[in-house]
């Protein structure tokens, strides 16, 4: 597989491994969330000190209103996290 083909399974197989832990496999629980970010993302998740910015994250995600994340709303997450660390390097290295 290419690289980014490698990235894209590696996502998913995150996604899955956080989802499976508890009921709903297609979907992660507020729990479920915060054990896949602060595993996953630890560097970016030392920066959030407090429960609050977590359940604002969440509720943020849930576009649907059913209280979990669902691979969709994962991704846009992951897009908008991935995006914000481009601009941060691209400017790093002017």
């Amino acid at each position: 597989m290419s690289e980014l083909e490698n990235a894209m399974a590696t996502i998913i197989a995150v996604f899955q491994k956080y989802s499976e832990r508890e009921g709903d496999k297609h979907k992660l629980k507020k729990s479920e969330l915060k054990d896949l970010l602060h595993d996953e993302l630890p560097d970016l998740m030392a920066h959030v000190k407090d429960q609050s910015t977590l359940d604002s994250l969440m509720e943020s995600l849930d576009t649907d209103g059913d209280s979990e994340c669902n691979f969709q709303e994962f991704m846009a997450f992951v897009s908008v996290v991935t995006a914000c660390c481009h601009e941060f390097f691209v400017h790093e290295d002017e």
